[in-house]
This record gives structure tokens, C-alpha cells and sequence, in this order.
């Protein structure tokens, strides 16, 4: 092959530049491209991520912060005037700071922020004691549903509220209760409506056998 020329090398040499120049500016726009976006392509963050884990919890949403907002529960019910005087006196930490009582956050009343169930036990033979639904309105929580018949426990399952309470025949040690009576409450016209109950008698055989009733 014949050498280039002077002049031919120079133009050569130019295209090489200007292809480099375009190899690199694309490069820095995709660059641009992915990191500055990183935060949308990821999605929000979770409400436990924005709080952080030394957010302080409160008895109302925190403002700016998510539709959820982790309050204290133990400050809850003790400053709600529903809740028995006796359920109260209980209510105290059984190991160091820990109290019996445990708080759920969910969708129950279809308002904007997350419903919160409650439920406290006693620290000795962990029965509970007392169960308790609490909805966000005006910035703080007010109580919507309260069972204090022990034993009981509410919890969320798939957007109805569903409370089992033990049932004790005559002789039966609280080890050992007859069977459970569990009630499906949902959401209406502001407050809670029985959906409907069911009766699981415990057998001989673990796990008991279930037979419902209206």
C-alpha cells in the first residue's frame, strides 16, 4: 500500500480526534444518564428507611414523614382514658425495657395512614389482656376498637380485623382452654361490623379441630 501524504495523514489524523471526541461525550452522558437518576430507579424509600432506627416514636404522625408513622405504643394506651385502669396498672416492663405489648400497622379503616392494632399480655403466663385498634385522625391516633375480655389477640389479615379469644370450660387450667371463639370484624359507616364467628374446639389432637358458626 502506498505511504500517505502529509496532507492525507493530517485529515486522517483529524477524523481519528473527532471520533474520539463523540466516543467520549456519549460515554458521559450515559454516565450522566444512569447515576443521576439512581434515586428514582431504585423507587422510594421504605418508612423504616426515612425514620432511621433512632428515630424517636410519638403518639402522632411525625410531619413531612410517610403515611406511616411508628408511635410508641406503650404511650398509647397508657394516655388513652378507653383503656381499663387495670390493663394499665399491668402494663409495665417485664426484662429491662421490655414491655408486653406488641403493635401491627396496617389497612383497616381506609384512611390515608396505617391503622394500628395492639395488644398487651401479662409478662408471668403471657396471656393477653387487652386488644386495641387505633386510627390516625387530625394528626393522632384515636381508638376505634378495644377487647379487654382475656385471653384475646386481634391482628390484621388481609384488611379485616380478626380477634381469636380463648374459651375456658368449667374445669379447664389456663394451660389448657376448650377452644377459641375467632370474630372477623370489617369497616363500616365509621366503625367496626361483626362479619361472622368461628368456633375451633380443641381436641385431644394438636392443633384441636375446627368447626364453624355464624
Amino acid at each position: 500500500m502506498r505511504g500517505l501524504t502529509g496532507s492525507g495523514r493530517g485529515t486522517l489524523q483529524a477524523a481519528y480526534t473527532a471520533v474520539a471526541v463523540l466516543a467520549a461525550l456519549a460515554l458521559f452522558v450515559s454516565a450522566c444518564g444512569t447515576g443521576g437518576t439512581g434515586a428514582r430507579d431504585e423507587g422510594p424509600a421504605h418508612a423504616d428507611s426515612v425514620m432511621g432506627a433512632a428515630a424517636t416514636p410519638t403518639a402522632s404522625p411525625t410531619p413531612g414523614s410517610s403515611k406511616t408513622a411508628h408511635v410508641d405504643a406503650v404511650k398509647l394506651v397508657k394516655d388513652d382514658p378507653m383503656v381499663s385502669a387495670e390493663v394499665k396498672r399491668g402494663l409495665k416492663p417485664c426484662v429491662a425495657d421490655e414491655y408486653p405489648i406488641e403493635a401491627t400497622y396496617g389497612k383497616l379503616t381506609g384512611g390515608s395512614a396505617d391503622d394500628i392494632v395492639v395488644n398487651v399480655w401479662t409478662c408471668g403466663d403471657e396471656i393477653g389482656v387487652g386488644s386495641y385498634v387505633y386510627r390516625e385522625r387530625g394528626g393522632r391516633y384515636e381508638n376505634v376498637f378495644q377487647a379487654e375480655e382475656p385471653p384475646v389477640y386481634a391482628e390484621i389479615d388481609r384488611g379485616d380485623l380478626v380477634v381469636a379469644k380463648q374459651v375456658y370450660e368449667k374445669d379447664d387450667p389456663m394451660s389448657s382452654p376448650s377452644g377459641e371463639i375467632v370474630t372477623t370484624y370489617i369497616w363500616a359507616s365509621g366503625h367496626f361490623v361483626k362479619r361472622f364467628n368461628t368456633r375451633n374446639e380443641y381436641g385431644n389432637a394438636a392443633g384441636g379441630d375446627a368447626s364453624p358458626s355464624s
